[in-house]
């Protein structure tokens, strides 16, 4: 994970993590401080930042997101301290029927 986030902090790509909640606890421990040092540098508006023992230049376009399945057979809780670096959004499956009605309500259709 270290690599791919150097990656992304060298290049400013966004990086987005499929069932990252599949990740063992003691992983997600050192994944949790990796993001948060490079959520400190973005905050702290630096154009370099110590990652794995090495100076990389940070480029600000960066983005990092999860996603998570939770309450599935395999899939651990987040801790916290991972939890407090990311913003929820909750998905749902839309209701088909009710967007469709919409659209041809809004072309005309009675």
């Amino acid at each position: 994970m270290g690599v791919i986030f150097s990656g992304l902090i060298q290049t400013g790509f966004w990086g987005c993590f499929d069932e990252f909640n599949r990740i063992n606890v003691e992983v997600l421990s050192v994944v949790s401080s990796q993001i948060k040092a490079v959520q400190q540098g973005l905050k702290e508006r630096k154009s370099k930042i110590n990652f794995l023992d090495q100076d990389m230049i940070l480029i600000t376009s960066i983005g990092i997101y999860i996603t998570m399945n939770p309450g599935y057979a395999g899939r651990s809780e987040l801790p916290d301290n991972l939890k407090a670096l990311f913003r929820p959004v909750t998905m749902v499956q839309p209701d088909l029927l009710l967007i469709c009605e919409n659209m041809l309500m809004s072309e005309g259709f009675n």
